[in-house]
């Protein structure tokens, strides 16, 4: 039985829904998700507050999957803080490269011996990316959000934006691989885009919404 069937089936036997949310550490110190989030969740009266704020360290990101990254971040913010937290866990899946660089993404050229930029990971993109003609990738992420450290029944969503890539490129705003990420749908790269167009179609807000609409089943 799903999460929602659980919450449901509680609220007709008169047990309480789960207490609106207001006020959620983000586990993240990354300043563009922060924004991104931000302007999504203020939206609907949550106010976020980034990890960085509460003094609380960046979790460690063994695991192998998204979903278990993000969980694990999610988790030592709310213990540390004693709030509700929210985690993503996100990259870039190329289709030519096996889903790489997937969850490495924010670290891809550290796996080579390189530094831990957007400007070392995209060098290295472009470079293993050299005579590929198959462009297609996309954006996932997964968002895991907890009420509490050891909440047994994490809210989880995900989204996925689909788009090619680029050999030189495009764009000021955004970050990570966003100038070299392109939507032939917009005619843009993600880094083009307007920042309200890109935080009402990204695989976040896809991800966001979804967990929004979740968050509204059970209140």
């Amino acid at each position: 039985m799903n999460e929602v069937s659980r919450d449901n089936g509680a609220a007709a036997s008169g047990a309480p829904s789960q207490a609106p949310l207001k006020r959620v550490v983000l586990a993240s110190n990354n300043a563009g998700k922060l924004r991104e989030f931000a302007a999504l969740l203020g939206a609907a009266g949550i106010e976020l507050i980034a990890q960085g704020e509460l003094n609380v360290p960046e979790a460690e990101e063994p695991h192998p999957t998204f979903v278990e990254n993000a969980l694990t971040k999610a988790r030592h913010a709310a213990k540390l803080t004693g709030l509700p937290a929210l985690a993503d866990d996100s990259g870039l899946c190329v289709r030519a490269l096996r889903g790489a660089p997937g969850v490495y993404s924010a670290r891809y050229a550290q796996l080579a011996g390189g530094e831990k930029s957007d400007a070392a990971n995209n060098a290295r993109l472009v470079s293993v990316m050299q005579g590929e003609t198959d462009r297609r990738a996309y954006y996932y992420c997964v968002l895991a959000l907890v009420r509490h450290a050891d909440d047994p029944e994490p809210l989880i969503a995900e989204g996925r934006w689909h788009g090619e890539m680029l050999d030189a490129p495009r764009g000021e705003n955004g970050f990570g691989y966003d100038p070299y990420f392109f939507l032939p749908s917009l005619n843009a790269s993600a880094a083009e885009l307007d920042p309200a167009v890109k935080n009402a179609s990204s695989h976040r807000a896809i991800a966001l919404r979804q967990l929004l609409a979740r968050l509204t089943e059970e209140a």
